[in-house]
C-alpha cells in the first residue's frame, strides 16, 4: 500500500498536519493507499508557489507552453496501462470506459495544446484621431482546480491543460476518494524539467477544508470546480470574500424525451448507455425518461432486456463486466434509499431494485422503475447510480414542460425521427446540452456548460479555454507628424 505526499513548488513534501485519508477500492473494500489530509498552511504554501511561478509562466511564449501541454498528453499515453489500472482500482470503472477516459484525457492535452497559437486579441477603431484601441487576452492568474471522483483523469486534463496553455499556474485538489491517478500524473510533471517549479502543485485532503481554503485565498484568481450543488454553493460563498471568479460544473437531472416518432432501438441503446455510463455516476447521465404513452410499453421492454443482460463485477478482475461498483458505501446506501422511497410511493420495479449478489463491494443492480410520479424525489433529485425512472406523456407540450421542471440545466436528450419535432424540443428545452438521437457525451471541441443550478461558466473548446483568460483594453495614443 502506497503512502503519498503533497507536491509543492516542484518538490514532494510532507503535510504540516499528521492526519491521513484511506483510499478504498470500491469493488473489494480494501484500503489501497493513504494520502495526507492537508492543512490550510499547506494550501498557503502551494498557492504562494503558484503565485511566484505565475510571473514567469505567463511570459513564456505561448508556443512553448503549448509544447509542454502536448508533451504531458504524450507522457500519459506512454503510461496508459498504468492510468487505466489505477482508475479502475480507485473508482470502479469498467475497462472500456476507463480506457476511454484515459484516451480522452490524452486527446484533451493534445487538443488544448493547439490553442497556444490561437489566443487572440482585437484591434478596435477609436472615436478619436491618432488612437488605436487594443484588446488583449491575458491569463487570469493562479487557478485552483478541484477535481471530482467520478472522472478523475479526464477532468484533471480539463483543468490542468487549459490552465497551463493559457499561461495560468494551478493548485490541483483531487477528490479525497480518487487521488491516485492525480498522484501518478504528478510523477510525470516531476520528471519534466521543462515544467518550471510552482507551475503545477498537488494538494490532497477534504473538500470542506482544502476546497474552502483555496476558494477564499486572496492569491487565487479563479476556482474551477466540478462537483455537487452544495459543494459549489460553499465554493461560491468562500470565493465571494475576494470576488474570485468561479467556474462551476455542478449536478444534473437530464431528461430523455422519447416521442411517438422515435426509432425505439436507437432510443433504448442510447438511453442505456447514457444512464449506465460510469455505473450511473456522471452529471450528464440520463436521469429520467419521458416516453410517449403509445410507445412506452415497447421501449420499456427493450430497456428491460438490455438491462437484464448486463453483468456486474470487479472491473480489474473481469474486463467483460458491464457494470462496476458505486464509489462508496454511502453512495450505495443513497441509491438504495431513493429506490425504496420510490417503490413505497407506488413505483414499479421492472428489473433490479436491489444490491448486487456479491460478497464485497458497493454494487447495485441496473434498475428500471415505471409508474413514477414526476414530483417524486427520484424524478427531481440526482440519483447518481444505475437506476432509471420512467413516466409517460400525452403531448410534446407536456414532455417539454416536465423536462424543464427541474432546478438543474446541464444535459438533456430527445429521440425522434421527425425533424420538426426535434427542432421544437431543442429550442424549448432549457439545458446547456441537448443530444438528439444519440447518447449523452460531449466532445472536446464543443462547449460543456449548464444552466440554472448546474453551474457557471463552462469547459471544452474555444469558449471553455477563454474562461481562463481575462481582458485588458489599452487606449494607445500616438503622434502624427503629418497633422
Amino acid at each position: 500500500m502506497q503512502t503519498h505526499k503533497l507536491y509543492i513548488n516542484g518538490e514532494y513534501t510532507e503535510s504540516n498536519g499528521n492526519e491521513w485519508i484511506d483510499i478504498i477500492n470500491p469493488a473489494t473494500e480494501e484500503v489501497i493507499s493513504k494520502t495526507p489530509k492537508a492543512t490550510t498552511e499547506d494550501v498557503d504554501r502551494a498557492v504562494e508557489a503558484a503565485s511566484q511561478a505565475q510571473k514567469g509562466w505567463e511570459l513564456t511564449p505561448n508556443i512553448e507552453r503549448g509544447k509542454i501541454v502536448r508533451a504531458l498528453g504524450d507522457r500519459i499515453e506512454e503510461n496508459r496501462a498504468t492510468f487505466i489500472d489505477l482508475l479502475q482500482e480507485e473508482q470502479g470503472k469498467d475497462y472500456e470506459l476507463a480506457s476511454g477516459e484515459v484516451d480522452l484525457a490524452i486527446d484533451y492535452f493534445r487538443y488544448m495544446s493547439e490553442w497556444a497559437r490561437r489566443i487572440e486579441g482585437e484591434v478596435v477603431p477609436s472615436d478619436r484621431p491618432n488612437e488605436n484601441i487594443f484588446i488583449y487576452k491575458k491569463p487570469i492568474g493562479v487557478v485552483a482546480g478541484i477535481v471530482p471522483w467520478n472522472f478523475p483523469v479526464f477532468i484533471l486534463a480539463r483543468k490542468v491543460a487549459t490552465a497551463l496553455v493559457t499561461g495560468c499556474t494551478i493548485v490541483l485538489k483531487p477528490s479525497q476518494q480518487t487521488p491516485n491517478t492525480a498522484v501518478e500524473f504528478t510523477k510525470i510533471i516531476d520528471s519534466m524539467e521543462e515544467v518550471p517549479k510552482g507551475v503545477y502543485n498537488l494538494i490532497t485532503g477534504t473538500g470542506s477544508e482544502i476546497g474552502n481554503a483555496l476558494a477564499k485565498h486572496e492569491k487565487v484568481h479563479m476556482i474551477t470546480m466540478t462537483g455537487s450543488v452544495p459543494a459549489g454553493t460553499k465554493v461560491m460563498e468562500a470565493a465571494a470574500q475576494n470576488i474570485t471568479k468561479v467556474n462551476l460544473e455542478l449536478g444534473g437531472k437530464a431528461p430523455a424525451i422519447v416521442t411517438a416518432n422515435a426509432d425505439l432501438d436507437v432510443a433504448a441503446e442510447s438511453i442505456q448507455t447514457s444512464r449506465l455510463a460510469n455505473n450511473g455516476q456522471a452529471c450528464t447521465n440520463a436521469e429520467r425518461v419521458y416516453v410517449h404513452e403509445s410507445v412506452a410499453e415497447e421501449l420499456i421492454e427493450k430497456l428491460k432486456q438490455s438491462f437484464e443482460n448486463l453483468t456486474l463485477g470487479d472491473p480489474r478482475e473481469n474486463k467483460e463486466a458491464d457494470v462496476g461498483p458505486l464509489v462508496s458505501e454511502d453512495r450505495l446506501e443513497s441509491v438504495e434509499g431513493m429506490v425504496k422511497e420510490a417503490v413505497g410511493a407506488g413505483a414499479n420495479v421492472v428489473c433490479g431494485g436491489e444490491r448486487g449478489d456479491v460478497d464485497k463491494g458497493f454494487f447495485y443492480k441496473p434498475t428500471i422503475l415505471t409508474n413514477v410520479d414526476h414530483e417524486s424525489t427520484i424524478m427531481q433529485e440526482e440519483i447518481f447510480g444505475p437506476v432509471i425512472p420512467i413516466t409517460t406523456f400525452k403531448t410534446i407540450d407536456e414532455a417539454i414542460e416536465k423536462g424543464n421542471d427541474t432546478d438543474f440545466g446541464l444535459s438533456s436528450s430527445v429521440y425522434t425521427e421527425d425533424i420538426n419535432e426535434a427542432m421544437r424540443v431543442v429550442n424549448e428545452l432549457k439545458f446547456g446540452e441537448t443530444f438528439v438521437n444519440r447518447e449523452n457525451f460531449e466532445a472536446v471541441q464543443g462547449y460543456h456548460a449548464g444552466m440554472r443550478k448546474s453551474g457557471l461558466g463552462g469547459t471544452d473548446g474555444k469558449h471553455g479555454m477563454e474562461d481562463f483568460l481575462e481582458t485588458q483594453v489599452v487606449y494607445m495614443q500616438y503622434k502624427n507628424d503629418k497633422q
